[in-house]
């Protein structure tokens, strides 16, 4: 039905016609879905600042893994941190943030650097990545072997701290400092020791004691986990048998002393 001015008029369709149009609606429907399907929405491209080093990736590669840091920074509900030229800005080491990226885009795992995409994946939480990385051979060996191992070691950190405090004590005007450090595997080694410690004690020189513990390692692995914990702090320094002759030959073997250069 339609109307011409003040008349109306009626449009009658014949049932053949009808049906027709029907099925022009259904197929025009039927074009519309399977143009979606085909032409699914892109992924916005965005720009990333991290730490100064600059990525272009999509936004659905950075929500590949869900519950994780950056799909929870490019959620709509995030406010996100812009730099001065618009880019989005992620206040961490750049250099690492690629075999991250790398990991996301084609789940392709890092070569180098193993032990710092380590870090920067357990920062965003990216937990299939960590979960690999754990099971390469430097991550396993740190975490498995090494740290458990000093976590038998009674008071290893502590006494770390106690090593440079003692270290930097006597580095006034001078080009290095000596620590002396005793280390004793077993409970026997323990009390066999407890004469020479009663003498530095007596004669006020300061000794770090390191053990005893359970665990495999011997002595000489545990004088390199030292050296190479204050190593990785910065410091340079080198160990080597306590050589004073007033000490007893019995003794020799558990007493050492640590060098840190300063210049």
């Amino acid at each position: 039905m339609g109307e011409r001015g003040s008349h109306r008029f009626w449009v009658y369709f014949s049932p053949g016609c009808i049906v027709w149009l029907l099925s022009e609606c259904i197929h025009s429907v039927s074009l519309l879905h399977s143009s979606r399907q085909s032409c699914p929405l892109v992924s916005p491209v965005v720009e990333l600042n991290v730490g100064g080093e600059l990525y272009t990736t999509t936004v659905s590669t950075l929500r590949k893994v869900p519950g994780s840091k950056l799909a929870e920074m490019f959620s709509s509900s995030t406010k996100a941190c812009l730099d001065a030229e618009g880019r989005f800005f992620i206040d961490r080491p750049g250099t690492y943030f690629g075999p991250v990226l790398d990991y996301l885009r084609s789940e392709q795992l890092p070569t180098q650097h193993i032990p710092e995409v380590y870090r920067e994946a357990q920062f965003y939480e990216i937990k299939p990545l960590v979960k690999l990385l754990e099971d390469t051979p430097q991550i396993f060996g740190e975490q498995v072997a090494r740290k458990q191992f000093l976590l038998r070691v009674p008071a290893y950190s502590e006494n770390l701290e106690l090593m440079v405090r003692l270290a930097r004590a006597e580095a006034v005007a001078a080009r290095s400092s000596t620590v002396l450090v005793c280390v004793v595997r077993t409970e026997e080694e323990a009390a066999q020791c407890a004469e020479a410690l009663r003498v530095f004690e007596f004669e006020k020189k300061s000794v770090v004691k390191f053990g005893p513990w359970k665990a495999a390692p011997q002595v000489k692995d545990l004088l390199d986990c030292v050296k190479m914990d204050i190593a990785a702090q910065g410091y340079q320094v080198y160990y080597e048998h306590y050589s004073e002759r007033t000490l007893r030959a019995k003794y020799f073997n558990y007493f050492y002393t640590f060098l840190f250069i300063w210049w």
